[in-house]
């Protein structure tokens, strides 16, 4: 796999060329489509093809895989045309391997909401080994909030080979998280149990694999109780045969002040849950100044902070699949930034002439541009490099896996990258660990 950077006046056709990969491989590979210019500045993504067949009659992804002994799954990451197609032809080249093969296993998480696209989900399912549903919240009784339409989604995760995991979060019924219903519970044995019995009763009714547990603005003075919480929440999971994650604000130092990050403890979280998730997103975020969302400099320090405190083979390092687009100047207080997805980003970019630059120690890309209204606008999101500088800090570290946040949104240079460097991992429900 190579990354290359466009150039001005570079075709998507010419590049494909110069690298003698096929112009629908190339296309696919970077979610691109014939029509679209490349940007100047724009990272895409080479593959070259080191073992090939050619599809005979009656051949299938089955009887292909079957044949080279691989496994369909990962047949299809490596075509994501046939993925696209659902379908197989006479004569069709299909790619068994690329140059380089990767020896590395790798974890992928990645979470939806039901109202998920389902084609989107459909092509996204082989590059995952779990699929979280966000997510089931609480009332202010402390009893489960139900979270509906997520059938179909466990349903599909495991036509798929995914393994769906039950979130739990403290948002109340007006969707928003709320740490009341926190207090509510932490300082209510009685009321956890009986929470405990819902959740399992749910897990179990529903087909789910596994618990993530994500509680936000938790109190200070509760640190320790929602530690016990997940202590004992595990302890129940466990005994059902069901893994506990626990997602963690992003630290660096354990006296860290802030209501997002004191009552997050990583010691004792980590020693609580089977695995922690670094939320390692939100530097640039809506009413913050224009900044990289996930620069790897920051990244780099909660890592090393969560590796000091959690044995880094239980920690899954979070990577956003999301940028912002801030309005200039930036006023503090006022100026809000609006969420787009990265490849939408780079449309944008193309629709107003904006050549991309590259943020060498956040590595992240970044423009600039002026809109129809004369508007000043800066731009920051996530490409094939800022992704790939993410594995290096996963490979550097020994992490257990990734986790997307999140999968509403295309973004192909990201799963090729992933799929170009490591074996994805996939689970059954007899492996009872995530």
């Amino acid at each position: 796999m190579e990354i290359y950077v466009v150039k001005p006046g570079d075709t998507a056709a010419e590049v494909a060329a110069r690298f003698g990969v096929a112009f629908e491989r190339f296309l696919a590979d970077n979610g691109l489509s014939a029509s679209e210019p490349l940007v100047a500045g724009q990272a895409v993504v080479i593959q070259i093809p080191s073992e090939v067949v050619t599809a005979t009659a009656g051949d299938t992804i089955e009887s292909i895989a079957a044949r080279t002994g691989t496994s369909v799954r990962a047949l299809l990451r490596n075509n994501p045309l046939i993925l696209e197609s659902g379908t197989l032809y006479e004569g069709q080249t299909v790619v068994v391997a690329f140059d380089k093969p990767p020896q590395t296993t790798i974890a992928v998480n990645g979470y939806v909401y039901p109202n998920v696209d389902r084609e989107l989900l459909r092509q996204t399912l082989p590059f995952l080994t779990y699929l979280t549903i966000f997510s089931y919240g609480i009332r202010q009784d402390g009893t489960l909030l139900p979270l509906f339409g997520d059938e179909p989604l466990i349903a599909a995760a495991k036509a798929g080979g995914v393994q769906p995991l039950f979130m739990l979060t403290t948002l109340g019924e007006d969707g928003k998280f709320d740490n009341t219903l926190s207090t509510v519970l932490l300082g209510d044995e009685q009321k956890q149990e009986a929470l405990f019995d819902e959740i399992v009763a749910a897990v179990k009714a529903k087909g789910y694999y596994g618990v993530d547990v994500d509680f936000e603005f938790v109190l200070p003075a509760e640190r320790e109780q929602y530690a016990g919480f997940i202590n004992r929440l595990r302890g129940r999971l466990n005994a059902e045969n069901v893994p506990l994650l626990v997602a963690l604000a992003p630290k660096t130092s354990a006296a860290q002040p802030g209501l997002l990050y004191e009552a997050h403890d990583y010691a004792l979280l980590g020693a609580a849950a089977n695995n922690a998730l670094l939320m390692t997103y939100e530097w640039g975020y809506t009413y913050g100044p224009p900044m990289a969302v996930s620069p790897i400099d920051k990244v780099e320090q909660v890592v090393a902070f969560a590796a000091d405190n959690i044995p880094p083979e239980r920690l899954f390092l979070g990577v956003p699949n999301y940028g912002y687009d801030w309005p200039l100047p930036y006023i503090k207080g006022e100026t809000k930034a609006t969420s787009l997805g990265c490849e939408q980003a780079v449309a944008r970019a193309a629709q107003f002439g904006a050549d991309i630059r590259f943020d060498e120690t956040a590595q992240t890309p970044y423009y600039t541009y002026t809109d129809e209204a004369g508007q000043a606008h800066e731009v920051w999101f996530e490409d094939a490099r800022s992704v790939a500088a993410k594995l290096d800090l996963w490979e550097k570290y020994a992490l257990r896996g990734i986790s997307v946040w999140n999968l509403m949104r295309p973004f192909a240079a990201a799963k090729t990258v992933v799929n170009a460097r490591f074996v994805i991992e996939e689970r059954t429900t007899a492996q009872n660990d995530l």
